[in-house]
């Protein structure tokens, strides 16, 4: 496949994707707006850091040249406004600049990494409509696209797992929990990279659109139970009624940095499940949330060996 162009490919997921395609030995043109972001990919030797605007088709053509196949990790889950403006910047904007960057450097070849419910017709969130709206642009391109829905990411560092810790370690005994009922089938970073390293491998993929979940279903009570569980926490998660999640979410619109949101709220209210396998397509077994929930709380693995040494050292 030769070089590939990651669009946030600084992020969570394009880090963990951008290890695994060096390691088979492409080149990569991580393509970022802040190229202080990308400090931690310089360890790889085929990274090439390349600053351009992922909305303006000219920037993002001079940052795909030599490139032949681009992947798109770039998504917000929440905006500054209320409006929807900021999702389709992110989403929509940046789908369109990319389809008419790749046409003026001759690029086919495109995996986009959307969402599970992206463009649902009962979807009302800003995130999933404007994700849907992107997919749809790609789509209608003409060009080689491969779109990966994963539901919930989880692994090392995800912020989600790691955000309800933070919430269970400052909270006295009982976690109020909005939308506690929701669903997810929770899918490891490490296996979304393979699914993408997997569909730049094979053409048959091309044009297909493929869901990735895990092998489990959770509540999002569960989820955060088996977080409590795991970092040895005794905590009660009492679950929010419907007006009482929205009313939160009404109230976190206006907190610093959104940890929920209206917007979330409306995105909840569809279950983040598969209805395909799209690991079984590409001949992968998912990871267990299970198995993996201590390394991704850093209770278990080398980042908690090494917490453990320096407190023993008393640093």
């Amino acid at each position: 496949m030769g070089t590939i162009a990651l669009l946030g490919g600084t992020g969570f997921v394009g880090s963990r994707a951008a290890a695994l395609l060096a390691g088979d030995g492409h080149g990569l043109h991580v393509i970022t707006r802040r190229a202080g972001h990308a400090d931690h990919l310089k360890v790889l030797p085929a990274a090439r850091i390349v600053r351009a605007d992922a909305t303006d088709p000219a920037s993002l053509a001079r940052a795909l040249s030599g490139a032949s196949a681009v992947v798109n990790f770039i998504g917000i889950l929440n905006e500054r406004g209320r409006d929807g403006s900021g999702f389709r910047r992110a989403h929509v904007d940046v789908a369109s600049a990319m389809v008419a960057a790749c046409r003026s450097t001759g690029i086919t070849r495109i995996v986009q990494v959307s969402a599970l419910n992206a463009g649902h017709p009962e979807a009302t969130s800003h995130y999933l409509r404007s994700k849907g709206e992107a997919e749809a642009v790609l789509r209608d391109s003409g060009l080689a696209v491969t779109i990966l829905r994963p539901s919930v990411i989880f692994g090392p560092g995800d912020s989600f797992l790691n955000r309800f810790a933070g919430l269970l370690r400052i909270t006295p005994g009982i976690l109020p929990l909005a939308m506690p009922d929701a669903r997810f089938a929770p899918v490891h970073v490490d296996d979304v990279a393979a699914a993408i390293r997997a569909v730049l491998a094979n053409a048959e993929f091309a044009g297909q659109t493929l869901e990735l979940c895990g092998p489990e279903q959770y509540s999002l009570r569960e989820l955060v139970a088996l977080t409590a569980r795991t970092l040895g926490l005794r905590r009660a998660v009492f679950g929010l009624p419907g007006f009482a999640s929205r009313l939160q979410a009404a109230l976190m619109d206006f907190v610093p940095g959104k940890p929920f949101s209206t917007d979330n709220y409306r995105s909840l209210l569809l279950a983040s499940v598969c209805s395909t396998n799209g690991f079984a397509a590409l001949g992968l077994q998912p990871r267990s949330l299970a198995a993996h929930a201590g390394a991704t709380l850093g209770v278990t693995g080398p980042l908690s060996d090494f917490d453990r040494f320096r407190r023993t050292a008393r640093r």
